[in-house]
């Protein structure tokens, strides 16, 4: 993905959990959401120099999985014969073909920064993603569409921080739970709508820190809460 693409999809996100534009730009965003995620960083290609992404930042060279599998096709990996004298030999001969391959992305498109992805399209800087749309700092995210730093979590749909979670849409900052909608801050609950600062919860809408609230209080406190998240830049 483009940086222009990742951010309109950013605003699109924003909107439809917190009906605000995104007021952050790409590095903002990551730092304000994804600090602590481990995403894939920027690695060099020890074959080009060329810059590329690896979900393994520790390894001592790197290969592009497109350069690995051109080095396949034409010359290949089998290499000659040399003397082994002992383990320094084999050890040399293996550093030089050990390569982490790096950018690994099978059956998916519009892919950009991210190690590995499958079958996904329109991904940015993500790593483990299955079955995924639209896609921007996310870890262990499956069969999901539109979310932003998400990890561990399946069936997410317009998701901003939603972790070890399933079945969410339209929600922030969420912690193990499932069947969550237009919700904020969340943990150990289920099957919330329009809930705000819950925890323990099943079957339930408009409360806010496990207080019921009828439909008008809540929507008028709401937006109070968006603003207190919007402002809370740790940049």
């Amino acid at each position: 993905m483009t940086k222009e693409e990742t951010l309109i999809l950013a605003n699109q996100i924003f909107q439809a959990i917190f009906t605000q534009d995104n007021p952050y730009n790409l590095d903002e965003l990551k730092a304000q959401f994804a600090s602590d995620i481990l995403l894939p960083t920027a690695v060099k290609d020890s074959t080009t120099g060329e810059l590329t992404y690896s979900a393994m930042p520790n390894a001592k060279s790197y290969i592009t999985d497109a350069n690995s599998a051109k080095r396949d096709s034409t010359t290949g990996w089998l290499q000659p014969l040399r003397p082994v004298k002992g383990m320094k030999d084999l050890l040399q001969a293996w550093q030089d073909i050990n390569y982490i391959t790096t950018e690994r992305v099978y059956d998916s498109e519009n892919v950009s920064a991210s190690d590995p992805i499958y079958n996904s399209q329109n991904v940015h800087n993500s790593t483990n993603c299955g079955g995924c749309k639209n896609i921007i700092f996310c870890d262990g995210t499956c069969d999901s569409e539109s979310c932003i730093a998400c990890q561990r979590s399946a069936g997410l749909n317009f998701c901003l921080r939603v972790d070890d979670s399933n079945t969410c849409s339209s929600s922030y900052h969420v912690i193990c739970s499932a069947k969550i909608s237009n919700s904020l801050f969340i943990q150990d609950a289920s099957n919330l709508h329009e809930c705000i600062f819950c925890s323990h919860l099943s079957d339930q809408k408009y409360c806010i820190s496990n207080m019921q609230f009828d439909e008008k209080t809540y929507f008028q406190l709401k937006p109070k809460v968006i603003q207190w998240i919007l402002r809370q830049k740790t940049l």
